[in-house]
């Protein structure tokens, strides 16, 4: 199902998503899937002496999806993640457990749907922020029609 409007409240933290321990093969493998080979994300020896950093890095388009599949996974089959921003502000690394999360900031009633806001970042195990960001979900009221796919905002006007 998924979240109803009139049961979301401004504060409200929505469930979070944990991934990891992240080791090595997950970032290998993003990156064999989303064909980013920069070095970086496999070759310790490159990201380690060529580049300095700790270690190889997390993907952002990785970080990305998990953002992503929060937000949608809260709004549901019948709800519309509509708009999603962050920045990267931190580096993960292999070992790190990362955890999604999300808090309600605003909520307003547009039509027969609602448009809810929300914080949302990713935190490695120490709580270090290093994705934060904001979304705007569109949500079914009580009683309502799911919101349609594909979402068109017009819906929203009346």
């Amino acid at each position: 199902m998924g979240a109803i409007f009139e049961d979301v409240e401004i504060g409200q933290e929505i469930p979070r998503l944990v991934k990891g321990p992240i080791t090595t093969a997950h970032i290998v493998r993003w990156s064999a899937a989303m064909e980013n080979w920069h070095r970086i994300h496999f070759d310790w020896h490159y990201a380690t002496q060529h580049d300095g950093l700790p270690d190889v890095l997390v993907n952002g388009s990785w970080k990305q999806h998990v953002m992503i599949q929060l937000v949608t996974d809260w709004a549901g089959e019948t709800g519309w993640a509509w708009k999603i921003a962050f920045r990267f502000r931190g580096m993960n690394l292999p070992g790190e457990t990362l955890t999604a999360w999300g808090r309600v900031t605003g909520k307003e009633e547009r039509g027969r749907f609602g448009v809810v806001d929300l914080e949302i970042g990713l935190r490695n195990e120490q709580g270090a922020e290093g994705t934060p960001g904001t979304a705007r979900v569109v949500l079914p009221r009580r009683g309502g029609p799911p919101v349609p796919y594909p979402f068109d905002p017009a819906v929203l006007a009346g």
